[in-house]
């Protein structure tokens, strides 16, 4: 079975006029021929076109190859729309119908897309169950089962920076930079800067004082840290380049940002009428966890291998395909 690496081309662009401004750009075909392993064909998908999508970063691209190969494997006919510039972007193409299926983060969901202004108390499944809840009720989106995967935002510093003055926790970060206030220069990323469960919830909770601001590319606050460019960055805590720059995290100790665990999202009239989907996802979902996924970006963003090889890797050590 041939993995079809293209992108849906007819209608993508029905929100944003042009597949470039609704961040949607076709790639390159990874030659991929996957073959049933532990996910064996499911008669009711054969043949069934399914659109996978998702967001821009490393850890969501790697998701979306997963699924794509479990789909595969499954016996559909899998189309690529992953790398989908900015969150709420990919979640437009999921609701308008220009995608199937995408990893989406649990708080993303609740206060991003449903509005709600503080996390769910009561810890990773307390939240998961809101989310889930209240989506399919406002959106008629369905969130698979829960996954153990919890990607948190946090921020860093590196170790040798960290040890020098004592920072452990984003409190002890807050209380460091109120007595050194030329320190309180921050590497996010854009949407980071004005996201709600982002660097507002942080200046909420920790009281920053007038915080300077530079503006990066997700992928490049790593590195910025790492070379003194900015004392502190916003980080995703699964992100492999945090041990490949000897960067430490500090605990989010004030709980400002909400749990993030990924799980597979799909519109729910579309899960109603092919409800054998569920399975492979649902696979591959609970066989995933922080460790595994560090790692896995490290080999992307350290290591500087592609996506889609790491993906392919793992679920075939994992036994789901050949």
């Amino acid at each position: 079975m041939k993995l079809r690496r293209m992108k849906a081309l007819a209608g993508v662009a029905l929100l944003c006029g042009t597949l470039s401004a609704c961040g949607l750009s076709i790639n390159q075909g990874v030659p991929y021929d996957i073959q049933p392993g532990t996910i064996q064909p499911i008669p009711s998908l054969s043949g069934l076109k399914v659109t996978v999508g998702s967001k821009d970063f490393t850890e969501n691209i790697i998701l979306a190859y997963m699924a794509e190969m479990a789909l595969t494997a499954s016996g559909a006919d899998v189309v690529d729309l992953s790398d989908i510039k900015g969150s709420n972007s990919s979640r437009q193409a999921l609701l308008s119908g220009q995608t199937d299926v995408t990893w989406e983060y649990t708080g993303t969901g609740w206060i991003n897309y449903q509005g709600n202004e503080l996390p769910v108390p009561g810890g990773e499944k307390a939240q998961y169950e809101a989310t889930a809840k209240a989506d399919e009720e406002k959106f008629g989106v369905t969130w698979l089962n829960y996954s153990p995967l919890n990607d948190q935002y946090a921020f860093a510093v590196t170790e040798e920076y960290g040890a020098k003055n004592n920072l452990k926790t984003t409190s002890d970060l807050a209380a460091f930079i109120k007595q050194k206030p030329d320190q309180a220069v921050f590497c996010l990323e854009t949407e980071f800067t004005s996201r709600q469960d982002g660097f507002p919830a942080a200046v909420k909770a920790y009281g920053f004082q007038n915080p300077k601001i530079e503006n990066f590319g997700i992928g490049t606050i790593y590195s910025a840290v790492a070379s003194g460019t900015c004392p502190v960055g916003e980080v995703f805590t699964t992100d492999g380049r945090i041990s490949g720059l000897n960067l430490r995290v500090l605990e989010d100790d004030k709980k400002a940002f909400p749990q993030y665990n990924a799980v597979p999202t799909l519109r729910t009239e579309y899960l109603k009428a092919h409800p054998d989907i569920r399975g492979p996802l649902e696979k591959i979902a609970a066989a995933l966890d922080n460790e595994q996924m560090v790692q896995l970006c490290k080999q992307v963003d350290v290591d500087g291998q592609d996506a889609g090889k790491v993906a392919h890797e793992w679920m075939v050590k994992k036994g789901f395909v050949k």
